[in-house]
This record gives C-alpha cells, sequence and structure tokens, in this order.
C-alpha cells in the first residue's frame, strides 16, 4: 500500500532523492508492528502502514489523503495539532491520548508518539505518528483501579517525586481529607521533611530493586492526629516498562503498636532473663534482667548475635530450637551456657516461642532465661550430703561391725568362764 501510494512518492521526496534511503525507510514503517502514518501540518494523512488499515478497518482509499478529524474528535483534532506544533518546535512528542473511530464505530483508545517529518532542506514538513492500541494495557489498568480502590488497606499512586496521583477511600478514611485535599498533593504534605527524604529514597530503591518494604511513615491526618504507619512500595511502569511511579500501600499500625508497646512492657518487667532475636539468633531486645545477669551493658548486647555469649555447640542448639519454634510455636528448656562479663559461665533454661510479623509470619523468637545456678547449687548441696550420709551409714556399719564382735568374743569368753567354773566345782567335789 505505502509503496505504491502518491503519498509515498511524496516522502521520498523528501528524502532528496536517495532512493536507497527512501526504500529502506518505507520498508521500516510498511513492516513496523505499530500502526505507523505520516501527516502533513493540517493533519492529513500521505501515507500508513498495513497495521493502521487493521486497527481503524478501512480501506486504504478511505485513509490515505483524509484529515486526521475524521477519525478523531474535535478535541483530540486541537490536541493532535497541538502536539505537531510541539514536534516542530522539540522535535518530537510522546504519548498524546487519540480515540480514532473504526469502520465498525469502535472507538480505540491510543497513544500517539509523534517525531518531525523533514524535507531536504531539515524544514519540518509534517510528522511520522506512531499509534499504540491501549484497549488491553486500559483494562489491566482498570482492572489495576478496581484492586486499588476496593483493597481494604490504605493504597495510594505517586510520581517519581511523591506526589499523589491517585487514592483508594481507605486512604481518605484514615487521613480524614477530602479528595481534592490529597490528589495532586505532595506526600511533603503528610508526613515530615525527614520521612519525605526517606520516602524519596524508598522510591530510589524501588527504580532500582522493584519494590521496597516496611518503611515507616506517620502521616498527619485532617484531626491534627499523627498515625503510625507501614508502607510497602512497588513500581509503577509505562507501556515501555520504564519506572514513572509508585504504589504505596499504608498499614495502620496504631493497634500493634499498642500490642507492642504492651508486650514490650511485659518484656521489660518481666522477672526472668527476656529477649527477642531475630531468625539467625540477632538480639534486638532484651530486658534490664538480661544486663543483670550477664553483666553487659545494653550496647554491648544489643545487635549482637548469640554465638558472641554462648558456645559453637550451643549456638547450633539454638538455631535447631528456632527451627522447632517456626515449625511448632514455642519450644522449651533447651540449655543454655552464657560466658558473662567477668567470665563466669551460667547455667540457664531456655523457654522460646515465635515472634511473629503483621501477617502471622516468623519472623524471630522469644526467649526466656532462667538462672539455674541456684537449683543446681542445691542439686550440688543434695548431692553432698547424700555422699556424706553414705560415708556415715559405712561408718556406722564398720562400727557395728565391730561392736557385735566385741559381743561375740564376750559371750564367748562368758561361755569359756562358767566352763572353767564347772570345771573347778567338779574338781572342789572330787
Amino acid at each position: 500500500m505505502l509503496d505504491n501510494s502518491a503519498p509515498t512518492t511524496v516522502v521520498n521526496r523528501v528524502h532528496n532523492g536517495k532512493s536507497h534511503g527512501s526504500l529502506d525507510y518505507d520498508i521500516i514503517i510498511k513492516n513496523a508492528p505499530d500502526p505507523v502514518f505520516v501527516s502533513d501540518l493540517e493533519g492529513k494523512i500521505l501515507s500508513a502502514n498495513d497495521a493502521v488499515y487493521e486497527l481503524l478497518g478501512f480501506r486504504t482509499d478511505e485513509v490515505l489523503e483524509q484529515s486526521l478529524s475524521r477519525f478523531i474528535s474535535p478535541e483530540e483534532t486541537r490536541e493532535f495539532t497541538a502536539a505537531l506544533r510541539e514536534v516542530i518546535e522539540r522535535g518530537a512528542t510522546r504519548n498524546a491520548r487519540l480515540n480514532p473511530r473504526s469502520a465498525s464505530g469502535e472507538v480505540i483508545p491510543t497513544t500517539l508518539n509523534a517525531s518531525a517529518l523533514r524535507d531536504a532542506d531539515g524544514s519540518v514538513i509534517g510528522a511520522i505518528g506512531i499509534l499504540r492500541d491501549m484497549r488491553e494495557l486500559d483494562k489491566a489498568r482498570a482492572y489495576a483501579d478496581s484492586l486499588i480502590k476496593n483493597a481494604p488497606d490504605p493504597v495510594f499512586v505517586s510520581d517519581l517525586e511523591g506526589k499523589i496521583l491517585t487514592a483508594n477511600d481507605a486512604v481518605y478514611e484514615l487521613l480524614g481529607f477530602r479528595t481534592d485535599e490529597v490528589l495532586e498533593q505532595s506526600l511533603s504534605r503528610f508526613i515530615s521533611p525527614e520521612e519525605t527524604r526517606e520516602f524519596l529514597a524508598a522510591l530510589k530503591e524501588v527504580i532500582e530493586r522493584g519494590v521496597i518494604r516496611n518503611t515507616r511513615l506517620n502521616p498527619r491526618t485532617a484531626s491534627g492526629e499523627v498515625i503510625p504507619t507501614v508502607l510497602n512500595v512497588s513500581a509503577l511502569r509505562d507501556t515501555d516498562g520504564k519506572v514513572i511511579g509508585a504504589i504505596g500501600i499504608l498499614r495502620d499500625m496504631r493497634e500493634l503498636d499498642k500490642a507492642l508497646a504492651y508486650s514490650d512492657s511485659l518484656i521489660k518487667n518481666a522477672p526472668d532473663p527476656v529477649f527477642v532475636s531475630d531468625l539467625e539468633g540477632k538480639i534486638l531486645s532484651a530486658n534490664d534482667a538480661v544486663y543483670e545477669l550477664l553483666g553487659f551493658r545494653p550496647d554491648e548486647v544489643l545487635e549482637q548475635s548469640l554465638s558472641r555469649f554462648i558456645s559453637a555447640e550451643e549456638t547450633r542448639e539454638f538455631l535447631a530450637a528456632l527451627k522447632e519454634v517456626i515449625e511448632r510455636g514455642t519450644t522449651r528448656n533447651a540449655r543454655l551456657n552464657p560466658r558473662s562479663a567477668s567470665g563466669e559461665v551460667i547455667p540457664t533454661t531456655l523457654n522460646a516461642s515465635a515472634l511473629r510479623d503483621t501477617d502471622g509470619r516468623a519472623i524471630g523468637a522469644i526467649g526466656i532465661l532462667r538462672d539455674m545456678r541456684a537449683y543446681e547449687k542445691v542439686l550440688r548441696d543434695l548431692q553432698e550430703s547424700k555422699a556424706e550420709l553414705q560415708e556415715k551409714i559405712l561408718d556406722l556399719e564398720k562400727f557395728e561391725e565391730v561392736v557385735v564382735g566385741r559381743e561375740l568374743k564376750m559371750i564367748a569368753l562368758e561361755k569359756e568362764i562358767e566352763n572353767l567354773r564347772r570345771e573347778l566345782e567338779k574338781v572342789n567335789r572330787g
């Protein structure tokens, strides 16, 4: 179609008679996967590839030499004319929206990328437009918008500068603002300068890695209340896969923070040494009883691995206990013998239970140690008492043996004396 039409000759002439270059140019347009057309500066279509006819369902003679205004609305015609002006001034324009009507009457959502068509002198004489059929993408976006709108958690979409482009009802319920007080506003309106910097750093990480989790944000509501939240962010990409913004999911942490504060209070005031570790055995939190037991300062305990205080073998046993905690929820009476700041080895027993995140996933363990020194001293005292008792029993047995032996000898001696006395009496009578 392109290489047999009069407008194609116009395009060829534009390229200053370089037939080989013109042929390459025409072949590129003809075989482009997307719909491509060439128009003059008034919007008249000079050339189009097969993909244009497939998209719109018109014959060649129904498209060539026709104005774009035949296929799009008056408003979009003005937008296309403005895009042409931008092409003349800048050389290219991207992602202008056009909704041409097909031969069957269907309105087809597309995006237009246009670049300048120049003559041999470099003057702009028209535009080369590339259309992208947005029907499938628009369906996907509508589905995504539906997911966002109906998500139970507050969800918003922002650009790379942190400007809020869209938000679901849960965001307005959380913050108490009207729609017009949130949309097109910067997140910096709702969070502190420091958190704004953290959010922009999170956006940078999103661009590099695609996702970031559990950034803390404390937005201020319309009533002035500061709400603790955690933010999970994933990348928002355009049709070319380039990151153009972020999709943020907030989780209201007020109730969880209350629960954590309560649990922290329980841990802090527990009479036994209590600590919290991650799944690798790094100590995240500990109560005063831990420091009293071990004799270390908090900075010598927190963020340290348990392997600093226990043997390599016991470290393996602790990690095995952690595995049991994940599988069963709890483990009891594992033996640990941590070394104190003074070098004393302290016998303890460990009871551990699972520490879980808001999704119920095990992320660590809460460990309760019991100092076994007094218990083991009692055992040693009992063993010593038992040994002493056994020794006394042996002594008594020996004494008894001596006494009984002596008594037997006395009995035998008395019998002998009696025999002698009788013999003497017999002699005296004789």
